[in-house]
């Protein structure tokens, strides 16, 4: 008989009661205790004690009894009504995040649960972009123990908490091999999956099949994120693939066609895309109706990611690696290559070429143009739009030098000029720049959707997109309107000319874009086109776009301290050192500025190698999405906008800039702050002028010098008009581009 008394003891200790998971954690708490104090009264490991509280693992004997002891003292001291104090962890757990769900209960692989540290994780692009505060980073350790066994998946398509259940551990996965050769997957989260894929294609199909990775479409006809699989340097050696690309693969982008990983996937019927199996490889096999099966790799150590951009991140262990891509991915979209790639895709996303169409007569729906898209097939650019090389220019004589009455030039500002008397004897310079300029610049812009129209001595419409060739050499600077029936008079000599990116005043006719046409009938003056470019098939295409990289910059830096409410003391004492307070989440606060840099950039991409000539036509022309109109549009509107500010700025203030770089301008003030020359009264900033900011188009402190260092800089070089702007950050002089 006592063999069957133990047998039921057994059994109901086996079931003792526990409560929900969330009053774990809270009962925890309220006692002080830590993870890893609990962790080593049970002997579990932390991240067991973790899943517990979580709902993702439940105790199994002994541990579980013990548990359900604890708990249960603990309930008796701290009611479920009674106030729960602070806690004082030695480790950080990860920190609460407004609107993110749970995980799944069920579990589709074998996990894990690694310590939550550093960036809050969103799962979704769904999820609130505005989470709390961000511990101070705790350096990653990578576990080398098993975990337990896994449970049953849940059916597909049965989302918990809010998730999409397809895409439950995240959009992509960090790739690694840890010191006992098992292959695991880091995602999102925390979350550790093993991975028992021998080869390359036998991981496209576990990704597939089992890993439930990807992303939800961001808009209603388009279509869901393939999953990224960022590959380490040891999963790299594992799969017999190379660590290191020697210099020719590098210069072709890809490892050579015979190379035994491309066989292995040729014979599981697997496709890579045009550009092969190179740092941004895309594995495929063709679309099953509207089924997709694409995976796609990133390979740091083939620099997938660039450090201008990426900074370190290549460098990160897995963890951190995939939290940090991971918030890249929730805010802005999967990477889909490089950040201007990224930024290409994401109209495209946003605004998908074709829609399903209502039922037929037969109830049958087929493909359709999708209104307010560029289409699926590419249009011809306007002559002046081309750039050199176009195949529209092949007839030109070789050499030939076009002049501005020839083709579009809207660029970005490259303005500088000597000191005056006055402010040479001021004691400092001091730079401000205008924050996601470029992405402000297309904010509510109209641009074109289709094909260009040639029209002979047109009326100017400000709201037709389009290049339009007109004389502005008699808009004069020293006379303009800043208001309706307002006119003040400049210093023009002063001032950079808004219609040239080096700030010349033009000489005749040239091509412009609309945006540059419409301000210099804002200045008051006429204008009288003598021919035009205009796309009367328009719309703002890029809005959806301008709102999703804004609101993916204003969280990031919200989570760094730096929020949109501040005021201009507030706001300058936030952004000092804000780098600092989370490296990685300032990452990618860069990646994002750099996919709106790089996407606008992306819509004229220019001929790379490939064996191109002059006059043919080369790859990216194939697209829908190579728009030089746009690209000028939107380059146009931003320099326009930088040169309404700094007039209204002299008009009320009699400053004027010393050198204007891109989204940058320098102006000579006594004191070192931008406080000490911008205009704020009870503060408040001039209207139209500048204003501190996090918001894209508001100004931030770019970097003081003092006048003598400008002048020493510039008598150095011989150059008494070399750019400081381009300096002013921090005094080197280099040939980089500091700009945003």
């Amino acid at each position: 008989m006592s063999e069957l008394f133990d047998a039921v003891d057994a059994l109901v200790s086996s079931r003792s009661p526990l409560p929900p998971p969330a009053e774990r954690k809270r009962l925890r708490q309220a006692h002080g205790l830590t993870l890893d104090e609990v962790a080593a009264a049970l002997q579990v490991r932390r991240a067991t004690v973790s899943g517990w509280e979580a709902g993702k693992t439940e105790p199994r004997p002994p541990e579980r009894d013990a548990y359900a002891r604890m708990l249960k003292q603990l309930a008796q001291l701290y009611p479920a009504n009674a106030p729960v104090p602070s806690e004082d962890t030695a480790v950080p757990e990860k920190p609460a995040v407004s609107g993110i769900p749970a995980p799944s209960v069920a579990e589709p692989a074998k996990a894990r649960t690694e310590p939550a540290q550093r960036i809050p994780e969103p799962v979704s692009e769904d999820t609130a972009l505005r989470p709390a505060a961000v511990p101070h980073p705790v350096a990653t350790t990578r576990p080398t123990s098993r975990r337990p066994p896994a449970r049953k998946a849940a059916p597909v398509g049965s989302p918990a908490g809010g998730v999409d259940a397809r895409f439950e551990n995240g959009p992509l996965a960090v790739v690694d091999v840890d010191a006992d050769g098992q292959v695991l997957a880091y995602c999102v989260g925390g979350l550790v999956l093993d991975v028992p894929a021998k080869s390359v294609p036998a991981l496209v199909e576990w990704t597939l099949s089992e890993g439930r990775l990807g992303q939800p479409k961001l808009s209603g006809p388009g279509k869901d994120g393939d999953p990224l699989l960022v590959v380490t340097e040891a999963a790299l050696e594992h799969y017999g693939l190379p660590v290191t690309l020697t210099k020719e693969e590098r210069l072709a982008g890809r490892i050579p066609e015979g190379h035994k990983v491309i066989k292995q996937l040729t014979r599981a019927d697997w496709q890579l895309t045009k550009r092969g199996f190179g740092p941004w490889a895309r594995i495929y096999r063709p679309a099953q109706g509207s089924e997709r099966a694409c995976v796609q790799l990133c390979i740091p150590s083939w620099d997938a990611l660039d450090t201008r951009h990426w900074a370190n991140t290549g460098q990160l262990p897995p963890a951190d690696l995939a939290r940090l891509l991971g918030t890249y991915a929730a805010r802005v979209m999967t990477p889909r290559g490089s950040t201007a790639v990224t930024g290409l895709e994401l109209m495209t996303t946003l605004h998908p070429p074709t829609r399903a169409s209502e039922p037929d007569e037969t109830g049958k729906r087929h493909s359709e143009h999708n209104p307010g898209s560029l289409g699926k097939d590419p249009v011809d650019c306007a002559p002046c739009e081309a750039p050199d090389g176009h195949p529209l220019l092949a007839d030109l004589p070789r050499f030939h030098q076009r002049t501005p009455a020839e083709v579009l030039v809207e660029e970005a500002y490259d303005w500088a000029r000597p000191l005056t008397d006055a402010e040479c004897l001021r004691r400092n310079l001091v730079g401000i720049d205008v924050n996601m300029a470029f992405a402000a610049g297309a904010n509510g812009l109209v641009v074109g959707l289709g094909a260009p129209t040639h029209v002979k001595q047109p009326v100017f419409d400000a709201k037709l997109p389009g290049a339009w060739l007109v004389d502005l050499s008699h808009v004069d600077l020293s006379r303009v309107k800043v208001a309706k029936e307002k006119w003040v008079d400049l210093d023009g000599s002063l001032l950079p000319s808004p219609f040239t990116p080096k700030g010349e005043r033009p000489e005749g006719p040239a091509w412009y874009a609309t945006p540059t046409v419409a301000y210099a009938v804002e200045l008051g003056y006429d204008v009288a086109p003598v021919e035009a470019w205009v796309r009367y098939d328009n719309g703002r295409y890029l809005d959806s776009w301008y709102n999703r990289l804004r609101d993916a910059y204003l969280a990031t830096m919200a989570d760094l301290g730096v929020g949109a409410d501040l005021s201009p003391e507030e706001f300058l004492a936030a952004m000092d050192g804000y780098r600092l307070r989370d490296p990685q989440l300032a990452v990618v606060v860069s990646a994002v500025k750099a996919t709106v840099k790089g996407g606008i950039g992306k819509l004229r991409e220019r001929p790379r190698g490939e064996g191109w000539k002059p006059g043919q036509p080369w790859r990216a022309l194939a697209r829908p999405t190579w728009r030089p109109d746009i690209r000028a549009a939107v380059i146009s509107r931003t320099r326009i906008n930088l040169h309404r500010k700094i007039v209204k700025h002299a008009a009320f203030t009699g400053q004027y800039p010393v050198a204007v770089l891109s989204d940058c301008a320098v102006y000579a003030s006594d004191g070192p702050s931008p406080l000490d020359f911008l205009p704020y009264r009870e503060g408040k900033p001039l209207p139209g002028g500048f204003k501190l900011g996090v918001n894209p188009g508001l100004v931030k402190w770019e970097g003081t010098q003092e006048v003598l260092w400008g002048e020493g800089v510039r008598e150095q070089f011989n150059a008494p008009e070399l750019n400081l702007a381009r300096y002013i950050k921090d005094g080197t002089v280099t040939d980089q581009d500091t700009g945003e």
